[in-house]
């Protein structure tokens, strides 16, 4: 008895992230060009970090290829990126722009066979699901940890203020731990000369 694996997630058809691949049927060497909009769904990135928010458009410009062993998808993708900078925790705002390149495997296709579900996309009733592969691509392409600049000097870490409007003066007095029981049973006060 053959081993059976999993089939692949049904993709809406409706979605927006979904391309109906009939049109460019199965002859090696056909080809379309896709250009798209759809609204980023959650999870586009690093939330509470950077990330592309929800619902905001995401271009898709790209080209579909009929491959022998399904369809090679390449292309560019755009989104707008809002985050907070790492260090003193200004607002961010910006573009991605990220490469992808993934082949749907047809089904019962030599490259179906041969790989584990997870290993490469499939093409399912002719549909193409193209959300996961662009969140990956996204997602890799993101900084983990985002700077408005790179000689961002972030927060005082006694006062929590920002050390590139604080200015180089800015100091807080230290008090040795050892000391400190003593100053405060006897009070701020200062000698005098």
């Amino acid at each position: 008895m053959p081993e059976h694996t999993a089939a692949a997630a049904h993709p809406a058809p409706t979605s927006p992230w979904v391309i109906d691949t009939r049109d460019l049927g199965r002859r090696a060497g056909n080809s379309r060009r896709q250009v798209r909009t759809a609204p980023a769904p959650v999870g586009f990135g690093f939330p509470g970090v950077i990330e592309v928010p929800e619902g905001t458009d995401v271009e898709l410009d790209l080209l579909l290829e009929s491959v022998v062993e399904g369809v090679l998808v390449s292309g560019t993708v755009t989104a707008p990126t809002f985050g907070e900078c790492s260090r003193c925790l200004d607002e961010l705002s910006g573009r991605i722009s990220v490469d992808v390149t993934e082949l749907f495997a047809y089904p019962d296709s030599a490259t179906e066979a041969s790989t584990d579900e997870d290993e490469v996309s499939r093409v399912v009733d002719d549909l193409i699901d193209l959300e996961p592969v662009v969140r990956d691509a996204v997602v890799l392409a993101l900084p983990r940890i985002p700077l408005c600049s790179a000689d961002c000097p972030g927060l005082c870490p006694e006062c929590g203020g920002k050390l590139a409007e604080l200015g180089p003066d800015h100091g807080h007095e230290r008090i040795d731990p050892r000391w400190a029981a003593l100053r405060e049973r006897l009070g701020d006060t200062e000698e005098e000369n």
